[in-house]
């Protein structure tokens, strides 16, 4: 299996950190924050790795190469600057990633979530993605999606904040056309269908969004 690892973004709320250095290569512990992600999908089997590039792109590609030193093998989808949004640079990397279902992970989420739960758990037939969310953290307390069982529902009584990592089928993307969109509506419409399952995590995860949640991670005991 393949994964993606979004990294295009700009990072404006992460200022000024971000100003010379793109988001992804922001120190967490013994780590960048890319090479956090990298690592786990490593663990959990995945070695072939597709990573959008956009803002600060080449010092992205500068600094992980063809991903020998991690142990992987990188291929990189160039979408410049501005990106394309979520959805729009999946699309683009999809000729990268193939016709099997592929893991996509965010490059700023910090989560010590194993991806091998979702390679295991795999899709059923009838669904286009599978999941992961969390309890909604202060700067999102609406959440995203609601979860019945192992159902994802655009409403419900209990909401979570999707996590940013998940399990998808290249069809999610059937009606799409090259160029910048996001991927929610697409997740939305294929909940709305039945089509989304979905899981919750508990454990420790962090949307790297400002630098104090920075800050804030990188005080937290225990961090590789």
């Amino acid at each position: 299996m393949k994964a993606m690892i979004l990294a295009a973004g700009r990072g404006e709320r992460m200022r000024p950190l971000t100003d010379a250095v793109p988001k992804p290569l922001l120190q967490v512990g013994a780590h960048r924050l890319i090479e956090h992600a990298i690592l786990r999908l490593r663990a959990a089997g995945v070695s072939e790795l597709v990573i959008n590039l956009g803002y600060r792109g080449a010092q992205i590609r500068d600094a992980l190469g063809h991903g020998d030193a991690l142990g992987v093998r990188i291929e990189y989808s160039e979408e410049g600057d501005p990106p394309l949004e979520t959805g729009g640079g999946v699309f683009r990397a999809l000729p990268l990633l193939g016709a099997a279902p592929f893991l996509l992970v965010n490059a700023d989420v910090y989560s010590e979530f194993d991806p091998g739960a979702l390679i295991r758990r795999g899709l059923a037939a009838r669904d286009l993605g599978h999941l992961v969310l969390v309890a909604n953290p202060e700067h999102r307390p609406g959440g995203d999606f609601a979860l019945q069982h192992d159902r994802v529902l655009n409403d419900g009584p209990q909401r979570l904040t999707f996590s940013g990592i998940s399990l998808l089928r290249p069809a999610l993307f059937c009606n799409c056309e090259d160029g910048r969109f996001p991927l929610a509506p697409l997740l939305r419409q294929a909940a709305a269908c039945g089509q989304l399952a979905g899981q919750r995590f508990d454990g420790r995860w962090s949307d790297i969004g400002t630098p104090q949640r920075l800050q804030q991670l990188c005080t937290q005991p225990g961090l590789a």
